[in-house]
């Protein structure tokens, strides 16, 4: 059996705060070929998670959150924000699953924050196509900085 505790998501956490990224995986999956793949994403303040869908192939995605507090947006095709949730467990609101084909994006509120997240296999990396042509690319620094501060002015609270 492969246990979730505390020891696990502390050390994922651990190098997420490490990583240029800002984040870190810990994949639950034997293979990425595998059918389902389930993985840990141990993510901190400021990580950038670009806008982006699962279409060819079509994906849903799920997560939970675990600990910590995030922020999803959902976007139509010319980037406006159409929702957003805010998951915090210690409020009650845990996690939802994101259709395949609706664009997607995330802040990280908390220092902490760890989803365990599952998506259909075999894992296909993202094309250019399903990223948000109307979002920074994450070597833009400067306009991710800028991105992720508007996005923080959209939170509900």
């Amino acid at each position: 059996m492969k246990i979730i505790d505390r020891q696990l998501l502390d050390a994922t956490t651990a190098r997420a705060k490490v990583s240029p990224r800002l984040r870190m995986n810990y994949d639950f999956h034997e293979s990425l070929d595998d059918p389902v793949n389930r993985l840990l994403n141990a993510m901190e303040p400021d990580t950038y998670v670009r806008p982006h869908r699962h279409c060819n192939p079509d994906k849903n995605e799920i997560f939970l959150l675990l600990r910590g507090k995030i922020a999803v947006f959902l976007f139509d095709d010319d980037g406006y924000i159409t929702d957003t949730f805010v998951f915090d467990p210690l409020n009650g609101n845990y996690g939802g699953e994101i259709k395949a084909g609706i664009w997607h994006g995330l802040l990280v509120l908390e220092s902490g924050s760890v989803i365990y997240e599952i998506k259909e296999g075999p894992f296909v990396p993202l094309t250019p196509e399903n990223m948000a042509p109307w979002s920074p690319s994450a070597e833009d620094t400067e306009e991710v900085q800028s991105y992720l501060e508007q996005l923080k002015l959209k939170i509900k609270n």
